[in-house]
C-alpha cells in the first residue's frame, strides 16, 4: 500500500452492515453443496457502481483467494477508513489499466468491510494476471492498536466461507506473493511481493503461511 495511506482522512459515507459474500448479482456463482454460514459480519461499503475502480468493470468467476496486508501502521487506518478511501477513489495507480487500486475485502481485529462485488475483477495482485481476473483479493489491517491474531482469526473465517462457497480448495488460497506482477504500463516484471509480510518466512510461503492455512480449514 502506497505511504499516502498513513494520512487517511474518514469521510461521512453510509454503509449498510449486511450478513453476505456478494451483493448477489445474478452471474454469481451458487453456494457449493453444504454450504453454511458462519455468520461473519460483513459491512457493505461497495466502490459505487461505473466510478473509480468499477468505471471499467470486468466480470470474474472466483477461482482463487489472495490474502494480503496493508503494511499500513498509521492510527486510525482500520478496515472501515480503507473501504470509505477505496469508495472515493483515493487509491489511484498511474500503472495498472483502470487507474485505480481496488480488493473486495478489508478485515481488522473487529469487522470486515466489502468493497467489490465478488464476481467482479479488483486491482490488487498482479495487473492483469491471473491474481487480478480470477481471485478474491482481501487485505488485512495493521494499524496501530489492531490485534494481529484476531485479523488472522477473522480473516481465516471468511475465507473459509469464500471456499465453500465458491468450491475453492486450500491449495488455491495463496499469498499475493504467489503472483508474478508484470506492470500494466510498460510491462515491466516486478517479481513477486513479499506480501502478507508477516506470514512469509525470507519472503516465502513457510511454517507459518501454512499454519494460517490450518486455520482456514479448521473453519471449514
Amino acid at each position: 500500500m502506497k505511504k499516502s495511506l498513513y494520512s487517511l482522512a474518514l469521510a461521512a459515507i453510509a454503509t449498510t452492515t449486511v450478513i453476505l459474500l456478494s451483493c448477489a448479482a445474478p452471474s454469481e456463482a451458487p453456494p457449493s453443496a453444504g454450504f453454511q454460514s458462519s455468520a461473519v459480519k460483513i459491512t457493505k461499503a461497495l466502490i459505487p457502481e461505473g466510478r473509480f475502480g468499477r468505471n471499467g468493470t470486468r466480470d470474474m468467476r472466483p477461482r482463487y483467494i489472495t490474502i494480503h496486508s496493508t503494511q499500513n501502521f498509521g492510527n486510525g487506518a482500520d478496515a472501515r477508513t480503507h473501504a470509505r478511501l477505496l469508495q472515493r477513489g483515493g487509491l489511484t495507480s498511474r500503472n495498472n489499466s483502470l487507474g485505480y487500486l481496488t480488493w473486495h475485502f478489508t478485515v481488522d481485529a473487529g469487522s470486515v468491510y466489502q468493497s467489490l462485488p465478488t464476481n467482479e475483477q479488483g486491482q490488487h495482485a498482479d495487473y492483469e494476471g491471473n491474481g487480478n481476473q480470477q481471485s478474491v483479493g482481501i487485505e488485512m489491517c495493521e494499524h496501530r492498536g489492531n490485534s494481529r491474531s484476531a485479523t488472522v482469526d477473522r480473516t481465516a473465517r471468511l475465507t473459509a466461507e469464500l471456499m465453500r462457497r465458491y468450491n475453492i480448495p486450500a491449495s488455491r488460497v495463496v499469498p499475493h506473493q504467489h503472483w508474478q506482477r508484470i506492470r500494466f504500463s510498460d510491462g515491466k516484471d516486478l517479481g513477486h511481493k513479499n506480501c502478507p509480510h508477516f506470514l512469509m518466512t525470507n519472503g516465502q510461503p513457510g511454517a507459518k503461511w501454512q499454519a494460517f492455512i490450518e486455520l482456514v480449514e479448521s473453519y471449514l
